[in-house]
């Protein structure tokens, strides 16, 4: 049996139906490939972009210039310099997992006085702080937890013979903090309606002085509760050389005072009474 032949108006309808279809299929398919690349594109630079956000300590992110506001001090420094030592508190400031406040005009503001963070900068450039400021810049080291400036300066002579010298030497004489409290306190009660109000020390190196302090003590007229006592100690620095910490130390609160030893009797018979010391407070 023969087949029909197909008519030319069937089979011009057929091409174009099949033209149609193959059309939208290729449409179809160039659509989705572009709609890939889109989304490959906004994942690579969304990738790209929490990369820079998270890794601040990356070559490109050091470099970045970053302005601070230090209690009203303006600096300006790279980034790279704040993250020299990783474990520093100054570091984790700006490492990502905790920031500073910003001030009005767009600058990380630190809360501290700012005068000698300078120092502290110019130690991370790579330049030592001057010796007459190792106590000061001591102090922002400790804060901002830089371990190597803290090892520095307490290799510096001032701070050595303060913490090795001064510091060991109190630590042997029983409550001498409690006991400049207690100047500062006797002292302030005197003070009223007063220019200077003084504060009676009995100071004593050994038990033997001690007792001959209490009877010089007892012999005196006047408030025996009032006077404060410092000893006995087991070191080898002197009366004087307490006597001086006495005074450096109520200086440090902000005092002005003097002392010179205890006067006991009357015109020619004066003299000066053993272990007995008077600290003069000025007020105005």
């Amino acid at each position: 049996m023969l087949a029909r032949p197909i008519p030319p108006d069937c089979l011009r309808r057929r091409e174009n139906s099949f033209g149609r279809c193959l059309w939208f299929c290729i449409a179809e398919q160039l659509g989705h490939t572009e709609t890939n690349r889109q989304t490959d594109r906004m994942s690579s630079t969304g990738s790209r972009g929490t990369s820079a956000k998270t890794n601040m300590g990356s070559p490109q992110s050091a470099l970045s210039v970053i302005s601070l506001n230090v209690g009203g001090h303006i600096y300006s420094t790279a980034l790279g310099t704040l993250l020299k030592y990783p474990k520093s508190k100054l570091a984790e400031m700006f490492s990502g997992q905790s920031r500073p406040k910003m001030d009005s005009e767009g600058r990380y503001f630190i809360d501290r006085d700012g005068t000698h963070f300078k120092y502290v900068l110019d130690f991370l450039r790579g330049q030592e702080p001057p010796p007459s400021l190792a106590e000061v810049v001591y102090q922002e080291a400790l804060y901002y937890g830089i371990e190597p400036l803290v090892k520095l300066l307490e290799d510096s002579p001032k701070i050595f013979g303060e913490m090795v010298g001064r510091r060991q030497f109190l630590a042997r004489v029983p409550n001498y903090q409690e006991n400049i409290e207690v100047m500062v306190r006797v002292a302030r009660a005197e003070a009223v309606a007063s220019r200077q109000s003084t504060v009676t020390v009995c100071v004593v190196r050994n038990e033997e002085d001690a007792v001959k302090c209490h009877e010089a003590v007892n012999g005196l007229d006047m408030d025996k509760e009032s006077v404060v006592r410092f000893g006995p100690w087991k070191a080898s620095p002197s009366i004087s050389d307490l006597l001086y910490c006495i005074k450096l130390d109520i200086e440090s609160k902000g005092y002005s005072a003097t002392y010179r030893p205890h006067e006991i009797g009357k015109g020619f018979l004066v003299r000066p009474c053993e272990f007995l010391y008077k600290f003069t407070f000025t007020w105005w």
